[in-house]
């Protein structure tokens, strides 16, 4: 028994044998599995129409290759000129938050450098996409465009929260 690694947290009616084999059993419990995905929503700083032709394309493969970068999986990255949708599937070790915090900040960052008094909005929106809506929200993103042609970006947003059944002040968007 000497030199066996026992965790001291190991109580009960155990001989020192048992403690042992509990230990190992312990540690050779699974891994933690998840499935999360986000549908993420954020606009530019005021809505300005910041991303015009010439930088939306690179922008969107910006944003996809920070969320790569971070570890995350970048199912599709869209949105018109004051504004971006990311569909993003997270991993285990992430943390939603710091993802879109870093993505955010990354190319924010790189925007300044393209688009002088660029910056984006605070806050956003994060809405958790179930795997059978994966290929709906994917088909909702890819048809931003045309999609804009009809609805604002305000409205837009106040129609996803309200699916979401996200409490809000509409008046907080005027």
């Amino acid at each position: 028994m000497s030199g066996t690694n026992v965790d001291p947290w190991i109580v009960g009616p155990f001989s020192p044998t048992q403690r042992v084999a509990e230990a190992d059993r312990i540690r050779a419990m699974p891994s933690t599995y998840y499935s999360l995905t986000a549908h993420i929503v954020y606009s530019t700083k005021n809505r300005d129409r910041f991303l015009n032709a010439d930088i939306i394309q690179e922008t969107h493969r910006y944003l996809g290759g920070t969320i790569k970068g971070l570890g995350a999986e970048p199912l599709i990255v869209g949105g018109v000129e004051d504004h971006v949708h990311l569909l993003v599937g997270f991993k285990t070790p992430h943390c939603l938050a710091d993802i879109v915090r870093e993505v955010k900040k990354s190319s924010n960052n790189w925007l300044r450098h393209e688009i002088p008094g660029f910056s984006w909005q605070e806050g956003g929106g994060v809405f958790s996409v179930s795997p059978e809506r994966i290929p709906q929200v994917r088909k909702y993103i890819e048809n931003q465009v045309e999609h804009h042609k009809t609805k604002t970006f305000r409205e837009e947003y106040i129609e996803l929260l309200r699916f979401a059944k996200i409490e809000f002040d509409e008046s907080q968007f005027d």
